[in-house]
C-alpha cells in the first residue's frame, strides 16, 4: 500500500523521501519492526483476553518434567503471528505482485484451518479437533493453487539468455537487452519454464519437463501430472512438520524464524541480477516482494518469541504452526529452492521422520513379536531428549543452534556443486 502511495506521490508531485519506498531494503526493515512491534503490542493485549475467556490448553499427562504446570496457558496464539505477518505485508509490499498474493492466500488460508482446529479443540472440548482429512484437504487446495499458478501464471517467469530458450524450445514472454559487468550487450529472455535450482550439482539447476520425458510423455500436457502432486506433497509435509515439532516453548517459534531469515537471503539473491549471475542461480524477476514477506515473517516469530520462550505465556496452537510450516513451504517453492528444504528444515524433517519411525517400528514389532517395541523413548524427537532428562530451555536453545547450522549450510549449497 505505501508503495503504491508514495509512488504516485514521487511521479506526480515530486514528494521528498517517496523514492525510499522503491528501495526493497528499506521496506523489508521498516517490515521487520512494524511486525515485531504489532506483535509485542497485540500479544500483551490478546493473552490478557484469551486468559479472561479461559481459552487454555488441553494438556494430556504424558509423564514429561513440567508438562503439566503447562495446563491453562492460553493458546490459539498464532493470531498474534498471523496479524503481525499480514498488516506489515500489506502496508509495504507490492499487492499487485502474484508471489505477494499467493504468500497473503496461504498465510489466511493456512492460518483459518489451523484457528477452526484449534476451535474445535478449545470451545467444543474435542481433543481431537478438526479430523485430519479434512486438515489434508486444506492443504491439497492450497498446494493445488500454488502448483497451477507456478506452471500458467503469465508473471512467473524465469530470466536467461535468448539462445538458451530457444534451445530448449520454453515459451518466451518478453526479451529484452541486458548488459553485463564486462559492459557486453546480451539478448536476454522472460520465459515460463519449469525449471528449480538442485544443491550440489554442477549448473545448480534442474528442469521437471526433462523427468516427464523420461517417462515417455509430453512436457507441454503431463508436466502437471508430476509437478502439481509434487507441490502439494511439499507444503502438506512441512505444514504438517512444522506441527509436530510445536511441543516445547518457543522450538517451532525460533526455528521458523531462522527459517525466514535464510529464505529473505535467498530471496533477495535471486532477485537480484547481480548476486544471481555471480551465484550461478535462477535470476527470478518479481520475487524481490518475497523478502518484504519474509521480513514480516521474521518479525512476527521474533515478536512472538518475547511471549512463547520458556516459560510460555501463550502458545501458538495449530493457528500458528500450520500457518508457519505452510508459509515456509510455499515461499521455498515460489523462490524455486523446494529442494533445499530436506536441509533448511532439517529440524521439522527429523522430527516428523522419529513419528514416522516409531509408529512404524512399534506397529511391526506388535506384529511379529506380539508386543510393540520403541525406538525411542518418546515421539516426537524432543520429547525422547526430554525423558533423557535434558531441561526444556536448554534443550529448545540446542535445537536453535543445530537449525542455524542448518541454515549456513543451505546458504553454502548456492556455491557447492
Amino acid at each position: 500500500m505505501f508503495y503504491h502511495l508514495f509512488h504516485w506521490l514521487n511521479t506526480a508531485y515530486h514528494f521528498p523521501g517517496a523514492r525510499l519506498f522503491e528501495y526493497i531494503t528499506f521496506r523489508a526493515g521498516m517490515a521487520v519492526i512494524l511486525s515485531l512491534f504489532i506483535s509485542l503490542m497485540i500479544g500483551r493485549k490478546l493473552i490478557g483476553r484469551l486468559q479472561k475467556a479461559q481459552i487454555g490448553e488441553i494438556v494430556r499427562d504424558l509423564g514429561l518434567e513440567g508438562q503439566m504446570q503447562k495446563k491453562g496457558t492460553p493458546t490459539m496464539g498464532g493470531i498474534i503471528i498471523i496479524l503481525s505477518i499480514l498488516i506489515p505485508c500489506l502496508l509495504f509490499a507490492r499487492l499487485d505482485n502474484i508471489y505477494v498474493q499467493l504468500m497473503l492466500l496461504t498465510t489466511i488460508w493456512l492460518g483459518a484451518l489451523g484457528f477452526l482446529d484449534d476451535y474445535i479443540k478449545v470451545f467444543k472440548k474435542d481433543k481431537e479437533g478438526l479430523p485430519g482429512r479434512y486438515k489434508i484437504v486444506g492443504q491439497i487446495i492450497l498446494g493445488l493453487v500454488v502448483g497451477l499458478v507456478m506452471l500458467y501464471h503469465k508473471d512467473v517467469v524465469v530470466r536467461m539468455e535468448k539462445t538458451e530458450a530457444l534451445q530448449h524450445g520454453y515459451q518466451i514472454v518478453k526479451e529484452l537487452k541486458a548488459v553485463d559487468h564486462r559492459g557486453n550487450t546480451r539478448d536476454m529472455v522472460y520465459v515460463k519454464a519449469p525449471l528449480t535450482n538442485v544443491p550440489f550439482v554442477k549448473g545448480n539447476e534442474t528442469d521437471y519437463g526433462k523427468i516427464v520425458q523420461f517417462f515417455g510423455g509430453d512436457p507441454t500436457k503431463y508436466l502437471w501430472l508430476l509437478f502439481v502432486p509434487f507441490i502439494i506433497f511439499i507444503v502438506t509435509a512441512v505444514s504438517n512438520a512444522a506441527n509436530l515439532t510445536d511441543g516445547l516453548d518457543g522450538l517451532a517459534t525460533g526455528v521458523s524464524g531462522i527459517i525466514g531469515a535464510t529464505l529473505a537471503i535467498l530471496a533477495y539473491v535471486s532477485s537480484n541480477v547481480i548476486f544471481s549471475e555471480y551465484l550461478n542461480i535462477l535470476y527470478l524477476p518479481n520475487t524481490q516482494e518475497m523478502v518484504i514477506f519474509a521480513a514480516c515473517f521474521l518479525g512476527g516469530c521474533i515478536g512472538f518469541l518475547w511471549y512463547n520462550t520458556f516459560p510460555a505465556k501463550v502458545f501458538m496452537g495449530d493457528t500458528g504452526s500450520l500457518t508457519l510450516g505452510g508459509i515456509i513451504a510455499v515461499m521455498a517453492i515460489l523462490i524455486r529452492k523446494e529442494l533445499l528444504i530436506p536441509i533448511l528444515c532439517g529440524i521439522f524433517v527429523i522430527e516428523n521422520l522419529s513419528v514416522v519411525m516409531q509408529v512404524s517400528y512399534f506397529k511391526y514389532t506388535r506384529r511379529k513379536f506380539g508386543e510393540g517395541r520403541r525406538i525411542f523413548l518418546m515421539s516426537p524427537l524432543h520429547h525422547h531428549f526430554q525423558k533423557k532428562g535434558i531441561p526444556e530451555a536448554r534443550l529448545v536453545t540446542r535445537f536453535w543452534i543445530v537449525g542455524l547450522v542448518l541454515a549456513v549450510l543451505t546458504i553454502i549449497t548456492l556455491k557447492l556443486r
